[in-house]
């Protein structure tokens, strides 16, 4: 019987927990209670850092986007009306962190060479498989030709293309989210996206 008032007084607080949606953290969390700002951030903390590390393909911009970005939550959470999402919010700040920090690399002309897929480190937009020693060089030589264009082509999108880009064929957003999280019509970001579409096609040439 003890058991079974146990488990029944824990099925009760974890079912009160599943009954905070979304709305009800935010708003707890805008009168200043800390746990419930640890859960929203917990819900997204992942997301964020990826999509900084994807974006700036470097461990350590990430993470200071990261902090950056949950700092001004947190400062601006009061402020926080409910016109969109939380999440397009949040991703709109992440967002105009990583345009300004490529922005400032534009300018150093220091950027990395690498991204961040889930599963380790890699060559950006890796999009060939590995070689193997079973395939013929001609083909690796071919592959990384391809490569090295790409990166040449991302390099030379301004900051808004390449975001875009990335946001759709990386992060598999949609056009109706990129807009609504870089503060956009639906239809600019489609055409945001176009620009860099033809800009790839055109420098890839013969390899599409």
């Amino acid at each position: 019987m003890d058991t079974r008032v146990q488990a029944i007084e824990n099925i009760g607080v974890g079912s009160a927990t599943g009954r905070l949606d979304e709305t009800a953290l935010i708003r707890a969390a805008q009168k200043g209670d800390s746990e419930a700002f640890e859960s929203l951030v917990r819900t997204y903390d992942a997301n964020v850092l990826r999509m900084a590390h994807n974006l700036l393909r470097s461990e350590e911009d990430a993470r200071d986007i990261y902090q950056e970005a949950f700092l001004r939550v947190y400062r601006n959470l009061p402020k926080f009306r409910f016109d969109c999402s939380f999440s397009t919010w949040l991703y709109r700040i992440v967002a105009n962190l990583c345009l300004d920090q490529i922005r400032k690399r534009k300018v150093r002309k220091e950027e990395p060479s690498a991204m961040e897929t889930g599963t380790g480190e890699l060559n950006r937009f890796d999009l060939v498989p590995e070689a193997r020693a079973d395939v013929d060089p001609q083909r690796q030589l071919l592959s990384a030709e391809v490569n090295a264009r790409i990166q040449s082509v991302l390099d030379q999108l301004t900051p808004r293309e390449r975001l875009v880009f990335e946001l759709r064929h990386y992060q598999g957003l949609r056009l109706r989210a990129i807009g609504e999280a870089l503060g956009v019509t639906e239809e600019a970001a489609k055409n945001c996206l176009f620009r860099a579409t033809q800009k790839m096609r055109s420098a890839l040439g013969e390899f599409v």
